[in-house]
């Protein structure tokens, strides 16, 4: 394929070939999803980066496309604890907005490239499976319906699809634990608890910041580094949205992933442009 144009080709080199084989494990969320033109470069992205050596695996969420089709059906969307409450009704609705929409559009644009990009979710082959999360509210656990804690990772499937010379796409589904049912769950947790248990070189994540702010609203410079010790002080004073993110990142470098990066999905060909960029673009976590 054609490398595109506006991503330095010789910044790209060094990178590559110091990660050629190595699994890389992507978040895909934001307006990259939600704009044609940004999802058709994300899709490049990963498929140059495939066709590198690299073994690249795709996450995604779809927060958006949910809200839209919640509210088609005259559904009110209620959240606690920074988390979708998600009864049976709404999980019916998640499901097939994640798989049946989201999904079947991202691999659709991967494969454009070739016959690369498989949909997953965790209820292929049990690959993700999740118990009833309760988060507390002063001190409380409550009930949010069907939004799951993952419990356990089984990579066989995943690992057979990269070993074949695919890319896996997941929608953040995970099957239960407990009964037949499935779980709604969180897509920066997926993402970072498959680069953990793929023993991932590097979990990225595409949101619509440019980074972690350092002193966030008072300035808006970006912390290009830090160490994980570093982030974990720094997680009670970040927003609700950017909680889960650097909670992936943190438990992924803690847990054997070479680095964790946050970059500007809004940006086009962000992963290309953060891999040639080295540290100029976005915020990487290392290992303390």
């Amino acid at each position: 394929m054609v490398l595109p144009v506006r991503v330095p080709v010789a910044a790209l080199l060094p990178w590559l070939s110091r990660h050629r084989g190595r699994t890389v494990v992507i978040k895909f969320g934001g307006n990259a999803m939600v704009d044609e033109e940004l999802k058709a470069s994300f899709a490049e992205d990963i498929a140059f980066l495939h066709h590198a050596g690299l073994r690249p695996v795709v996450v995604h969420g779809g927060g958006p496309q949910i809200n839209a089709e919640l509210d088609r059906y005259g559904i009110v969307t209620e959240f606690r604890a920074g988390l979708r409450v998600t009864t049976s009704v709404v999980m019916d609705i998640v499901r097939g907005v994640l798989v049946g929409q989201v999904q079947r559009q991202l691999v659709g644009l991967l494969n454009r490239h070739g016959p690369l990009a498989i949909g997953m979710t965790g209820e292929d082959a049990r690959t993700i499976t999740a118990t009833r999360h309760r988060p507390e509210i002063d001190g409380e656990p409550v009930d949010i319906g069907r939004v799951g804690e993952i419990t356990d990772i089984d990579t066989g499937a995943v690992e057979a699809l990269l070993l074949d010379g695919r890319i896996p796409v997941f929608s953040s589904i995970a099957c239960s634990a407990d009964d037949h049912h499935v779980y709604n769950v969180n897509a920066d947790t997926v993402a970072a608890a498959l680069a953990i248990a793929l023993e991932a070189e590097t979990l990225m994540v595409l949101t619509d910041v440019e980074g972690l702010y350092e002193a966030w609203p008072k300035n808006d410079e970006v912390i290009s580094e830090l160490r994980a010790k570093e982030l974990e002080s720094l997680l009670p004073g970040l927003s609700s949205g950017m909680v889960p993110k650097m909670e992936g990142c943190l438990r992924a470098v803690r847990n054997g992933v070479g680095s964790a990066r946050i970059i500007d999905g809004r940006v086009h060909h962000s992963v290309l442009l953060a891999i040639a960029t080295d540290n100029g673009m976005g915020t990487t976590v290392v290992p303390d």
